[in-house]
């Protein structure tokens, strides 16, 4: 194979498919849109010849919202599907999330949060179309009608493309507060729709961050500290610089940068570079002692994330527990990169981040340039999982361009995105129910151990209340008991954490599922029935509880060594319900079926909906076997993917998913799937075994 050969020639000569597909997600163009273009809001255009390009202010990192937003666009616009383009937005605060207020992608809330945006930028642009259609033909607008990117007035005969409106509708007018069409009206809303990105990661023309090449550019990888908070004393770079293919060596802040004409001197060079460094004050941790610190705060005051009742006093058998979770690494198959190009005054970033605005904000920060100065492009991401929504590697790329004064790309290797990641938060939580003669539960109480995600993400953000983040799926149970407490003891322990698909809900969902399911093994109780004895305010949740156990076959006889195990999760407003059908392999479980069934909602397209399902069990499942992340003397312990185990394809289940139909506002399905898969593995463990599991993973908790 030729050295020139990138990965996306590679793919497009090894592919025999995608050659006759036309649809396409594309980077923004470099030229100025067409004149006649008829651009009515930020993030719809119309084009002379009739195609339909809508702007992405959100990024596509395999969860289809580049298909997803596009398509409730379309629906409100009457365009056809086939016509529609996409192009992701350069940053700007015109693209910003309307609740966040900033360009970013996280907590599986791109379509409700976008749901009206999506809907009045295709409404508006449909109302423009017909009012230049009905200015021509002099008629009331009210008696056009609109189907399949054209304009039409039934009584005279005459129609019109978008296309040839698009230059009249350019001039009029952006009438406000247009009407939405009701659910009944949809027409692409609700089925399935081609993804518009599957061409072209098909063909090999999908741009993702590795991709980036711009004429001069070098390339660059950093080594870090190994120890979290350590620094830099000392370097040599002569064994790097004879590395062939090294240009320089250059100290930043995170570290020193290696930089080369190609990416694999670069790591090469990175690998031979000599150093000493100041481990710092965190050298003596191990996650013995991790543990260890948490029991300790976890026997101190809280702040409290819920009360309602009085657990103290209420009285009955008490079920006791303490589970221990361990920090996961996000392991995106794409590892961390970023190419800047930072030149006089002036700043270009090409990144595959979940946070276009922070991004822009680094290169702000570290060039001294104004943010207008600062142009951010988003490409695709290969997996994000929450990992993406930090800027440290934006940062160094940014600030190795500026020094090398060219364009330079920086790539991780699979060693620096597992050492060095913001990991899944360790965990301690303390679980304690009390059930009444009648073996109803009257009382829970539930303290989590962890560190802040949002105190690190944003410096100050929650105060002094509790972390929402550290406490989903352990505050915001859907079941009515008449005692309840939640609170929160923070962890600070100086180890980066972030975001980690369903954040907070990972973990606590695990300890939540598995214990109701215990309280109802003391009741006396088949665990769904425990569970629908207290969701009599919340029907929704009732109802995917049902679905999945009559889809599973819940309350029938298994084969013969299969285990059942169920559990609830709940995640910003969706709610969802999945049955695991396991076997025993020794000691360690075999998951051989998923069942889930959800509730999100308005489903914009289920084939979307059903492949996030699945792509959150299978991530869930791949952290619940065997992942973990251990520190030893400060240090991460796990590597690669040889010591830090992903599910292998022979380990994945048999997946169905069932969508509760619904007309409610959209809500997302991203991460919904995440949280109750190890809980409903580990009731069915417990059905096989007898055996509690109170800790992850499986292979570690079973040996």
């Amino acid at each position: 194979m030729p050295a020139q050969l990138s990965r996306a020639r590679f793919i497009r000569l090894t592919s025999a498919l995608g050659a006759g597909l036309t649809l396409g997600v594309q980077l923004p163009a470099c030229g100025a849109a067409d004149a006649q273009a008829f651009e009515p809001n930020a993030w719809v255009r119309i084009d002379p010849d009739g195609d339909v390009t809508v702007y992405l202010g959100k990024s596509e990192m395999g969860q289809g919202i580049a298909t997803g937003l596009p398509t409730i666009l379309a629906d409100e616009l009457d365009a056809p599907f086939e016509r529609v383009r996409v192009e992701f937005a350069v940053a700007a605060a015109k693209y910003n999330d309307p609740f966040s207020r900033q360009m970013s992608t996280g907590g599986s809330t791109s379509v409700e949060h976008s749901w009206m945006q999506m809907r009045t930028a295709g409404a508006t642009a449909r109302a423009m179309l017909v009012s230049a259609a009905a200015k021509r033909w002099s008629v009331d607008p009210g008696s056009c009608t609109t189907r399949a990117g054209m304009v039409y007035h039934a009584s005279s005969g005459r129609s019109a493309t978008y296309g040839s409106l698009a230059s009249a509708a350019a001039t009029l007018p952006v009438p406000a507060n247009v009407p939405l069409k009701t659910p009944d009206r949809f027409t692409l809303i609700g089925k399935q729709q081609t993804r518009l990105d599957l061409p072209a990661k098909v063909d090999g023309t999908a741009r993702f961050g590795i991709d980036v090449r711009l004429p001069g550019m070098l390339y660059a990888a950093v080594a870090r500290c190994p120890v979290f908070g350590g620094s830099l004393k000392t370097f040599d770079a002569a064994k790097a610089k004879a590395v062939p293919g090294v240009k320089d060596v250059v100290r930043i802040s995170s570290g020193v940068a290696v930089v080369a004409g190609n990416t694999w001197a670069a790591l090469s060079g990175k690998d031979a570079l000599e150093i000493t460094w100041d481990e710092g004050a965190n050298a003596h941790l191990d996650s013995a002692g991790l543990f260890a610190e948490a029991e300790r705060l976890a026997r101190g005051p809280a702040r409290v994330a819920k009360r309602v009742g009085d657990v103290e006093h209420a009285t009955g058998t008490v079920i006791e527990a303490t589970y221990r979770g361990p920090f996961l690494a996000h392991a995106a198959m794409e590892p961390m990169n970023a190419t800047a190009d930072v030149r006089g005054d002036r700043c270009e970033v090409w990144a595959p981040t979940q946070s276009q605005t922070r991004a822009q904000q680094a290169a702000a920060r570290v060039t001294g340039l104004p943010l207008e100065r600062c142009t951010l492009r988003t490409t695709y991401l290969g997996g994000g999982f929450g990992r993406r929504n930090n800027v440290d590697y934006v940062e160094d790329a940014v600030e190795i361009s500026k020094a090398m004064r060219a364009p330079v790309q920086v790539t991780w290797s699979r060693e620096d995105d597992i050492q060095h990641d913001f990991y899944r938060p360790m965990s301690l939580n303390v679980v304690r129910g009390v059930l009444d003669d009648r073996g109803t539960l009257i009382a829970l109480s539930h303290t989590v151990v962890s560190a802040s995600i949002m105190r690190t993400f944003i410096p100050g953000g929650v105060g002094d209340r509790a972390d929402p983040t550290a406490v989903n799926g352990a505050a915001n149970l859907l079941y009515e008991i008449p005692n309840f407490y939640a609170g929160y003891v923070e962890q600070d322990h100086g180890i980066p954490v972030g975001f980690w698909r369903a954040p907070g809900a990972n973990w606590n969902t695990f300890v939540t599922e598995t214990f109701i399911d215990e309280l109802a093994h003391a009741a006396r109780t088949d665990p769904l029935a425990f569970r629908l004895a207290m969701l009599g305010g919340a029907p929704r949740a009732a109802a995917v509880l049902r679905l999945a156990a009559e889809r599973a076959g819940w309350g029938r006889p298994a084969q013969a060594g299969v285990h059942r195990g169920l559990a609830l999760s709940v995640w910003n407003g969706s709610v969802g319900a999945l049955v695991a059908e396991v076997t025993m392999a020794g000691s360690r479980p075999k998951v051989r079926r998923v069942v889930m069934a959800v509730d999100v909602g308005i489903v914009i397209n289920p084939a979307i909906v059903t492949a996030q399902v699945e792509s959150a069990v299978i991530y869930a499942l791949s952290a619940a076997l065997a992942e973990q992340i251990t520190l030893k003397n400060g240090r991460v312990s796990e590597h690669n993917f040889s010591d830090y185990a992903i599910l292998r394809m022979s380990e994945a289940p048999a997946i169905e998913v069932h969508i509760v139909p619904s007309r409610e506002d959209p809500t997302g399905i991203g991460e919904l799937g995440t949280p109750p898969l190890a809980p409903a593995v580990a009731n069915a463990v417990f059905a096989a075994t007898g055996k509690r599991v109170r800790s992850l993973p499986f292979e570690q908790a079973l040996a």
